[in-house]
């Protein structure tokens, strides 16, 4: 086979596999101590967290709607103290076709430690749908801007 031909039948089939852009989480920008959140519940925490994560990593938002298919979904559970430090990790939903995605959203949840102290609630549990496109840009089910 040809391989002009054989180019031509991986973009066709929409390119090469996404693992590259997955292999290191990014870098968080480093920013001063987040302050307090005066969320009362898991929910509206939830918001305080996302828009944390946002702000470390900006790069990396996709913007706009999300497109109808995503390259993965990945649901997680983070459990944090009273100071915001992120105590755990918990993967609730692992996309089956893009596995490669889960270590590295977990670790930008690491990373992006100490998230917002949840001054009202203390130590929280909280879950969240990361959308990731293809790309390595990524929507938190929080802060989505809809889908396509």
């Amino acid at each position: 086979m040809c391989w002009t031909w054989l180019i031509a039948l991986v973009l066709l089939a929409g390119g090469l596999p996404a693992h590259a852009q997955f292999d290191a989480a990014p870098r968080p920008l480093q920013a001063a101590l987040p302050q307090p959140s005066e969320a009362s519940n898991e929910k509206a925490y939830r918001i305080d967290a996302a828009r944390h994560i946002y702000a470390a990593y900006p790069a990396q938002i996709l913007q706009g709607k999300v497109p109808a298919l995503v390259h993965a979904i990945v649901v997680t559970e983070t459990t944090i103290d009273a100071q915001g430090k992120v105590l755990a990790v918990r993967i609730v939903r692992q996309p089956a076709s893009a596995r490669e995605v889960t270590p590295w959203v977990v670790s930008m949840i690491r990373r992006a430690s100490p998230l917002p102290p949840p001054a009202r609630i203390g130590g929280v549990k909280f879950v969240e749908v990361w959308l990731v496109d293809k790309s390595g840009r990524f929507q938190v089910h929080s802060l989505t801007e809809g889908q396509l």
